[in-house]
This record gives C-alpha cells, structure tokens and sequence, in this order.
C-alpha cells in the first residue's frame, strides 16, 4: 500500500465554511499531498489553489484518513491528513477547474455539512465550527 501525507484546511468566514464540488460530482475540503513543504505551508497553498482564497490557521483540527485503489497506480493508497481549522474575511473565491473542481463557495454550516459527502468531513466541520466559536468568544473576552 501506498501511504501519502496530505494537508488541508477548514476555511470558515464568519458563519460560513467553503467546500469544493470534484468532478465525480462529490463535495470535499481543499486538500493535497505533502510533497514539500510543511502541512501548514501545504494546507494554506491548496486553500489558495484549489478556491483562490487568501487565509490564517486558526487551529490544528485533526487528522484524518481514508483507502482507495487507485487504478493509475495499481496498488491500494491511503490518504492520512492533518487538518487546519482557516479564518477568510474576504467574499471573492475562484473554484479552480484545471484541478478538476465543478462548483463550490462558501455555505451555512449547516447547508455544508448536507452537502459534504464523506461522513468523517461532515464531523469535521461540525467538530471544527464549534471549535472555532469558541476561540472566537475567547478572545472576544480577553
């Protein structure tokens, strides 16, 4: 099995987190593999490349992982990522379609987590969003 390390990032504005429709028509995270660079470097680029969006880390949100085969390589592959919980202020994105995306943009919560189509990104978000208050209302009382 073909093991790779990849980053990604949870990126919120204000009530809202930004998700990405691939061409196989699922809604996903930014993502992509660590090939140089630290997860935090790589999650922050992919957030850029994959929906044009300039954002911070706010917070490590955790690792995930997942199997496939992958027919190109003709061998099992699992995905370990670690994710970051993202904050944008600006309102523009721009879904990149070379990289295959189809749709995607910023949406309640709520409204993502009905989209999003692995159940482990749908705890994510939740799990990140609450975190994400919370610091928030943190530092609104320092």
């Amino acid at each position: 099995m073909l093991f790779r390390n990849c980053a990604g990032g949870i990126v919120f504005k204000g009530d809202q987190v930004f998700i990405l429709q691939n061409d196989k028509h699922e809604w996903v995270l930014p993502k992509g593999v660590i090939r140089e660079g630290s997860a935090k470097e790589v999650a922050l680029r992919r957030v850029f490349e994959e929906g044009g969006i300039q954002a911070e880390i706010i917070a490590p949100a955790g690792e995930t992982s997942y199997e496939f085969y992958s027919y190109s390589r003709q061998q099992p592959v699992c995905n370990r990522i670690t994710w970051f919980i993202m904050e944008t202020h600006q309102d523009e994105y721009k879904i990149n379609t070379e990289e295959g995306f189809i749709d995607g943009g910023f949406y309640p919560v709520q409204e993502a987590v009905e989209k999003i189509t692995y159940s482990q990104d749908k705890s994510l978000v939740r799990i990140s969003f609450r975190k994400m208050k919370n610091l928030s209302s943190v530092g609104k009382l320092a």
